[in-house]
């Protein structure tokens, strides 16, 4: 008897299999075609299937700056770097950026402004530097927010240089001078290594045989604080990870702060100011509301009869009556007040006249 379980036919698959379907296959296949035209075209790859979505840049070759390099020599293009960067920081599903960098060198201002667009991004950024990071690679490497180096990498540190024919005046000197400050002020600023010990680095003679500089492994470049970690592939990009994480939950409390703050409280008096009168407040309350104030005792009514009806017998006793009330006269002030309101030339009383 054949056993149900065995039967791997199509029509009774595997329990733990879920083949694809029409739609998921399509999907796939047009993910993939898209990604090799990207790596075809500029020698990026932006990734979706893994825990963030991420864009992967590689800077390999030499950087290629104003002038046209031999067709025979692997460049990295400038005007092709830059409008990437642009679309990264401007993309919003694009939530990090990892640059490979295995580079000789190249133009020096078309080096730095790749590092500086990398540096202004506000996406996290990591970089990894496997073969090497020579000359203008250095401000590459050092751009990104987290700096990863492969042991059997290597970093050649040396001074500004031009090949061909120059003008020899002393303009041109400062020139290599000012550029070379540019260089070393924007590597001290994104990294560890002092002024100082970059420029020992640079200047140093013995170990190139035919240049003025030093030549770093992983280790090394490490130890001297131009990179910040040693590690592969992995390891940086679990650092980017973190720090896109760390970047979301940033602004998560950002938002909520800023919603806190915009939110009105209603506002309500204090249980003690409810006791108190509303009288305008006296000098000095509204300043010190916890200074003692003066207590004035209140007057207690007036226990003395009060009459209406002129002078009373003292011997009588007891407030007025109604009709005492009733029959009593006004005072002269408010009697001429109320002639006066009424427009009577004369009003007569009970018990007098009184003209006007």
């Amino acid at each position: 008897m054949k056993d149900k379980f065995s039967d791997k036919s199509p029509d009774n698959p595997p329990k733990n299999s879920e083949p694809f379907t029409d739609d998921e296959e399509l999907e796939m296949l047009d993910i993939q075609n898209e990604q090799t035209e990207q790596i075809i075209q500029s020698g990026a790859v932006t990734t979706t299937k893994g825990k963030h979505i991420i864009h992967c840049l590689t800077i390999v070759g030499q950087v290629e700056g104003h002038y046209i390099l031999p067709p025979q020599n692997k460049t990295t293009k400038y005007e092709h770097v830059i409008p990437q960067l642009v679309a990264i920081q401007e993309t919003p599903e694009i939530e990090g950026l990892i640059i490979i960098l295995n580079t000789v060198g190249g133009d020096v201002e078309a080096g730095l402004a790749i590092a500086e667009l990398i540096s202004g991004m506000s996406r996290p950024t990591v970089s990894l530097v496997l073969g090497g990071g020579h000359s203008i690679g250095v401000p590459l490497a050092v751009s990104a927010r987290r700096s990863f180096i492969v042991p059997s990498a290597t970093m050649t540190i040396h001074p500004v240089r031009m090949s061909g024919v120059v003008l020899g005046v002393p303009q041109t000197l400062s020139y290599f001078d000012k550029m070379q400050e540019r260089i070393v002020q924007f590597v001290t600023e994104n990294s560890n290594v002092s002024a100082d010990n970059f420029r020992s680095l640079m200047m140093k003679t013995g170990e190139l045989v035919m240049d003025v500089g030093t030549v770093l492994d992983g280790e090394a470049a490490v130890k001297s604080g131009l990179i910040d970690e040693l590690g592969g592939l992995s390891d940086a990009i679990k650092c980017l990870y973190k720090m896109i994480d760390e970047d979301k939950e940033h602004k998560k409390r950002e938002s909520e702060r800023k919603a806190a703050a915009t939110r009105t409280p209603r506002r309500r008096r204090p249980a003690q100011e409810h006791v108190r009168s509303r009288r305008p407040a006296r000098y000095g309350e509204r300043d010190y509301p916890d200074y003692p104030r003066p207590q004035t005792p209140r007057t207690p009514p007036s226990t003395q009869p009060v009459y209406y009806g002129g002078r009373r017998d003292s011997a009588a006793s007891g407030p007025a009556t109604g009709r005492e009330r009733q029959n009593s006269p006004p005072q002269r002030e408010y009697g001429i007040k109320a002639s006066m309101r009424r427009g009577n030339a004369r009003k007569t009383h009970r018990r007098g006249e009184y003209q006007c």
